[in-house]
């Protein structure tokens, strides 16, 4: 049964995929033959949290010590997905006990995720929360997104800074935060507070349903891109904090905003559901035992 079916059968309308899923490019096919030859025939906890992650050694360990071990009743694993670190970022967040996927190039978040969202397809999560490897977003928010998901009322929840607390001291960005939830609600014609905040959770169904191509700017990308497949959206109140250390890998602002909404209009106008992933990606794996029926 495919994802698409699963989410069907799970009370979404997500409509017939449209298009063919691409094979992995020689950088992702080289993270995971890297993490298939680490872990060998791994199957990953029922609640995964993916943390992509550029330069973030000073922090890395930290959030990942944050992550609760269970949730609802359900066991927690990370994976975190390094785009091109030249630190100590991986084995830094191997000893704090995540599986790490190491992308030996660095593409930008959107890409890191890509290459997550296929490990987490293949290995079994039945659900994957996102979080950011800077410290912003606070893992004990994860219970209050994922309750929804688990009673059946949303198959995708955002956090929304705008319904809880933001600690950005930046006013700028908060503006743009406001602006582009106002854009993407007259795009989908509902009702979004925070189209880029950085902590969501979904059922594994919709990574491995919606069409993603961006580099960066996913957030928008994934969010857009759920709804038009028919999956149903939530937001919950998070609390987006700054920091912990070091700087943005963000883009100043103006510039942000621009490819911001350049990603925002081409997601919308473009078609958008695709194929299950889950058995292309085992077999980029290359592990039998790993195929889900």
């Amino acid at each position: 049964m495919s994802v698409v079916d699963d989410a069907l059968l799970r009370g979404s309308t997500a409509e017939a995929p449209s298009w063919e899923p691409p094979a992995a490019d020689p950088v992702d096919q080289a993270a995971l033959d890297d993490f298939v030859l680490r872990y060998g025939d791994t199957r990953l906890a029922p609640v995964t949290v993916l943390i992509p992650a550029f330069q973030e050694a000073e922090n890395i360990a930290t959030v990942i010590a944050r992550v609760p071990e269970t949730v609802l009743g359900m066991n927690v694993d990370v994976v975190v997905v390094t785009d091109g670190c030249t630190d100590a970022t991986a084995p830094i967040a191997r000893r704090a006990g995540a599986y790490v996927c190491e992308a030996r190039v660095n593409r930008g978040q959107g890409a890191a995720y890509r290459l997550g969202y296929r490990l987490v397809g293949a290995l079994g999560a039945r659900y994957v929360a996102t979080i950011d490897a800077d410290g912003q977003y606070d893992p004990a928010d994860i219970p209050a997104l994922l309750e929804p998901i688990v009673c059946g009322e949303a198959d995708i929840v955002h956090g929304s800074r705008v319904l809880g607390v933001a600690e950005r001291d930046d006013r700028f960005r908060l503006a743009g935060v406001y602006f582009f939830a106002v854009v993407i609600s007259l795009l989908l014609g509902r009702k979004v507070t925070d189209s880029s905040n950085g902590l969501r959770i979904m059922r594994v169904a919709v990574p491995t349903t919606v069409r993603l191509v961006e580099d960066q700017y996913q957030s928008s990308e994934m969010l857009i891109g759920a709804v038009r497949c028919g999956f149903r959206y939530s937001e919950r109140p998070v609390t987006v904090a700054k920091r912990l250390s070091g700087s943005s890998k963000k883009a100043p602002n103006l510039l942000y905003g621009l490819h911001y909404l350049r990603v925002v209009l081409r997601t919308r106008f473009r078609r958008q559901c695709r194929i299950d992933q889950a058995k292309p990606i085992l077999t980029v794996l290359g592990s039998p035992a790993l195929i889900r029926e």
